[in-house]
């Protein structure tokens, strides 16, 4: 026998609270369940009732309802819960659950009978009953409500059945008021159709909620317009009265223009409104019309009618922010002291899953039939089968929906009262665990258990509302015509020649190599490319945006991640389709780190590392492996996927040209460090540095930039000079091969030719060896060069030795004589004249042009030179800092500066621009073409290209007018 039942145990054992009366109810004088002197059940069937009441919701009130039934209906009832097991569950569960309907069981003591038997085989309705009368359909009512709780609290029916079999007594008792209101007038003026709308329409009802619909009506026998509204509204008035009688209030407030409005209209008066006056919110609730009861055939030509309309209304400009509007006002309407207690309009709540199904639907059921249903969990299921949610994501979805729908029951049926609030207090809280079916176990009790399991759901509803509701692909695709979603042939090409695509037919067989098939990846595909292929038209060439998508889903196309990531992780498909459209160097880098992706999906993600968490991780990268090549390969292809991230951050105008520099120049130190750890890994005693030069030492580096580097070494004490020179050639020639050695990414140049006496001097020497010659033999030139000297790698102390030597050449006493300026102008004249590449249009040449970089910079590297050794802020590598140095300290005018500045960053940008575009270095901004136009999209998305290079001339030419002022007369 079970030790619940045969324990000497008090009646607490059994989930009692009130000892005294449940004695008194349960013993020799009540229901004889209870041997009050043994302490135990009366017998082993008695046993099996106190089981039972054990598991129902209030195990107390359970037995009060239970007692008092009996009291009215007599001991056939006590005879037939010991007998009969399913019974005794049905009934029990009933009466513990919901005091209301246990108070109606006692007042109509024959209705427990509706509880016996089968009842699986019987449909929700009044198939079986008579209902031509008010009273009877209000008894019916009540009958058929009572069937379907039990097989709800007993678990013969799950939450989706239970709504459905709601949704059925719905319609069948408005098709039954309804024919009670045709009765009583007598006329057949009109025909009626009643359209569910809400949870009614949608098959989802609630156990207490309003039944929304929408009347519509129409003539019959000759009878005119206004005389069978006239009597539509009769009916429809009279129904909505009965149903209030019998059974809940029926809702007519979603008719155009709400309570204002007439409450029947013919169907030709519904088109006109919903045509003309409908908003977005209205087009969204019809997604769940359904036609329920009268004229099945009218509400269906109705419905037909405004099909068209409903699956256009997403194509509006404010469609989906309206609906976004929409969800954010329902929880602001909330009382602040319940937001948390919401289950269905607070946050992590049913509308909160609702609204984003009715929001996809909205958007990709213009083109994609499956989504039009009005059940929320038909739908959802829909989206995840088309490919629209995540398999994960919607059947976390799912569990959750399917969970809240039956906390929303179960609070509902205790009082038979509308309510979506979860209570506060703990006597409310335990009964609501139970009713649910929780119970206290050894790790937590009843109400802990449904608490975790509430916020999980609840979490997870807020994170999957806000991935899918605030999807901005949504905005894309809603933007898209509804005839160019389906990627037919024909839809395609159609589209493709609107687009401005050069090659359609070969854009074409790129879509049918994508989309074709019925592979869940194809179905997908199918719903981002309406969307991508707009993105890809705004650029100047849409045909290489398509290509380059194409060639990276067909890279990492198969992987389950990659199409997951452009469904559902906020801005990465736009993002993706313009990097991919504007920028070669983007397009390779992918294509050959394709994980890389994921960056796109956070903006935390595209913020730059510092050059210090960069130097750990590439050093740490090498250490992994013994092999230099192979260790030198990790660095490299963590450099490739640094360069994406600056890249990408870059053409989506996250950083500004200063940062690009910053973060460009600490990728090499960190590759430059790295790789110095691998190649001198062999002479840990000699002391080696390298000194970085030109933009890498004024962290100015460009895309196209080499990293131009001095070698610079010290021999340990007691070692040899020649042994060391061979060391330190060693580590330098090694670190040049590493890095140079073909691979996927974009090469690093190692220059070492700014060293003293150019290529044909050492490629390294000893600090010593520095001194001397720029003691004896240096020019001016190389003491330019050592304005932007900064030690970037190796011995900090070596760097720092090197760095105090520079000083006294870059800072010279006294400044520079008039000797060394004139012999400045000469070799600044002599690059405009020499170094510009034959055939280069020197306007528009970022770098040596005029108005270019080597304008800016030698002219501020000039006044350097002659003021650094009085003016300790000119003392700096970086361009703009000593631009601003030479400002305040009245060397320059604030006009000419704001000049030089202007141009020093807009050809900066537009020489990183164009290697973005170009995916390969150049300086040469074109007047005219595709790499113009691109450069200008990258700029400013809505630029044209002429006021774009209007505009950098006109930089360029008050740029070049400051340097003359200024260059000349120094």
């Amino acid at each position: 026998m079970d030790p619940i039942k045969a324990s000497p145990a008090h009646l607490a054992r059994f989930g009692f609270t009130d000892n005294g009366r449940t004695e008194a109810m349960a013993g020799p004088d009540g229901l004889r369940l209870w041997d009050p002197d043994a302490r135990r059940p009366a017998d082993d069937e008695t046993a099996a009732v106190l089981d039972t009441l054990y598991f129902a919701a209030d195990p107390d009130l359970a037995l009060f309802q239970l007692h008092r039934l009996v009291e009215a209906a007599g001991e056939e009832v006590r005879d037939a819960v010991l007998a009969d097991r399913t019974l005794r569950r049905r009934l029990i569960g009933v009466l513990g659950v919901s005091a209301t309907l246990g108070d109606l069981l006692v007042a109509n003591p024959d209705e427990w009978r509706e509880l016996v038997g089968e009842q699986r085989q019987r449909a929700a309705g009044y198939e079986t009953r008579d209902v031509s009368t008010v009273p009877l359909l209000r008894s019916g009512y009540r009958r058929e409500l009572l069937r379907i709780v039990a097989a709800d609290l007993t678990g013969a029916a799950d939450v989706e059945v239970t709504m459905r079999r709601l949704t059925e007594l719905a319609d069948a008792t408005l098709q039954a008021a309804l024919t009670i209101a045709v009765a009583e007038r007598g006329d057949d003026e009109c025909r009626i159709a009643v359209v569910a709308m809400g949870k009614c329409g949608g098959r989802e009802l609630n156990y207490v909620s309003d039944v929304d619909v929408v009347f519509v009506a129409e003539p019959v026998g000759g009878a005119d317009t206004e005389t069978a509204m006239r009597a539509g509204s009769a009916l429809a008035a009279r129904m909505m009265e009965i149903c209030g009688v019998v059974a809940w209030p029926v809702d007519a407030a979603l008719r155009p223009e709400g309570s204002r409005g007439a409450l029947v209209r013919t169907v030709a008066s519904h088109l006109a409104y919903y045509r003309k006056w409908a908003k977005t919110w209205e087009f969204q609730a019809l997604l769940k019309a359904r036609p329920a009861a009268g004229d099945l055939e009218l509400g269906e030509q109705w419905l037909a009618e405004l099909r068209p309309l409903i699956w256009s209304a997403a194509e509006r400009p404010e469609a989906v922010d309206e609906v976004r509007a929409m969800r954010r006002r329902i929880i602001e309407a909330i009382p602040r002291a319940e937001v948390d207690r919401e289950i269905k309009r607070g946050p992590g709540g049913l509308r909160d899953i609702e609204f984003a199904v009715q929001l996809l639907q909205l958007v990709h059921g213009r083109a994609d039939e499956s989504l039009r249903t009005p059940t929320t969990l038909a739908g959802l299921r829909a989206l995840i089968e088309g490919g629209y949610v995540g398999l994960a994501d919607g059947e976390a979805l799912l569990r959750a929906y399917r969970f809240l729908r039956v906390v929303e029951h179960r609070l509902q049926l205790q009082r038979l009262r509308r309510t979506h609030t979860v209570p506060d207090d703990p006597d409310g809280l335990r009964w609501l665990a139970h009713a649910l079916g929780y119970r206290p176990n050894a790790a937590r009790d009843a109400v802990e258990s449904f608490r975790a399991e509430w916020v999980r759901h609840a979490g997870e509803v807020r994170r999957l509302h806000a991935k899918l509701f605030y999807r901005p692909l949504l905005e894309a695709v809603a933007r898209v015509p509804t005839e160019q979603l389906r990627l037919t042939p024909d839809a395609a090409r159609a589209r493709l020649d609107l687009l401005g695509f050069a090659d359609p037919a070969g854009a074409l067989r790129h879509i049918e190599a994508l989309t074709g098939g019925v592979s869940r990846t194809a179905a997908i595909q199918r719903q981002l490319l309406p969307a991508l292929l707009s993105e890809f038209a705004d650029a100047p060439e849409p045909d290489r945006g398509l290509l380059a998508y194409r060639q990276v889903s067909e890279k990492v196309g198969n992987t389950p991640w990659y199409l997951r990531l452009l469904r559902d992780e906020g801005p990465v498909a736009l993002r993706l389709a313009r990097l991919l459209a504007l920028s070669r160097y983007v397009t390779d880098l992918l294509i050959h780190d394709p994980e890389a992706l994921r960056l796109l999906a956070d903006d935390a993600e595209l913020v730059p590392r510092s050059a210090e968490v960069l130097t750990e991780g590439f050093a740490a990268a090498a250490a992994r492996h013994g092999d230099p090549e192979t260790a030198i390969n990790a660095v490299r292809a963590l450099r490739r996927r640094e360069l994406f991230r600056i890249a990408c951050a870059d053409l989506l105008g996250l950083l500004d040209v200063t940062a690009v520099g910053d973060a460009l120049s600490a990728v090499i130190d960190a590759t430059l460090r790295a790789t110095l750890g691998v190649t001198a890994a062999a002479a840990p005693d000699l002391e080696f540095a390298i000194i970085g030069m030109g933009r890498l030492g004024g962290a100015e580096t460009s895309y196209p930039s080499d990293a131009d580097v001095l070698f610079v070494y010290e021999a340990p004490p007691g070692a040899a000079d020649d042994a060391a020179a061979r060391a330190a050639l060693t580590i330098a020639e090694e670190l040049r091969r590493l890095l140079s050695r073909p691979a996927h990414d974009p090469p690093l140049g190692v220059d070492a030719d700014l060293r003293p006496e150019g290529r044909q001097g050492p490629l390294v020497r000893s600090l010593g060896a520095f001194r001397q010659y720029y003691t004896r033999w240096s020019k001016v030139w190389e003491a330019q060069a050592l304005l932007r000297a900064r030690a970037v790698a190796g011995s900090e102390s070596l760097g720092a030795r090197f760095l105090e030597l520079a000083d006294t050449k870059r800072y010279p006493q006294g400044g520079l004589t008039r000797e060394q300026i004139q012999e400045i102008r000469r070799l600044k004249a002599r690059v405009d004249s020499e170094r510009l590449p034959r055939g280069a249009d020197p306007a528009t040449h970022t770098k040596l042009g005029r108005g270019g970089l080597a304008d800016v910079e030698w002219t501020v590297q000039l006044l350097q030179l002659q003021h650094g050794h009085t003016v300790p802020a000119l003392r700096t590598p970086r361009t703009l800092a000593a631009l601003t140095a030479a400002t305040d300290a009245g060397l320059l005018s604030t006009t000419d500066a704001a000049e030089l500045e202007a141009a020093w960053r807009q050809a900066s940008r537009v020489r990183n621009l164009l290697t973005l575009v170009r995916g390969r270095a150049t300086d040469q901004l074109p007047r005219q073409g595709p790499d113009l136009a691109a450069a200008a999209a990258a700029l400013d998305p809505g630029a044209e290209p002429q006021e774009f290079l209007d505009e950098y001339l006109r930089v360029a030419r008050r740029a070049r007018a400051a340097v003359e002022r200024i260059f000349d007369g120094a």
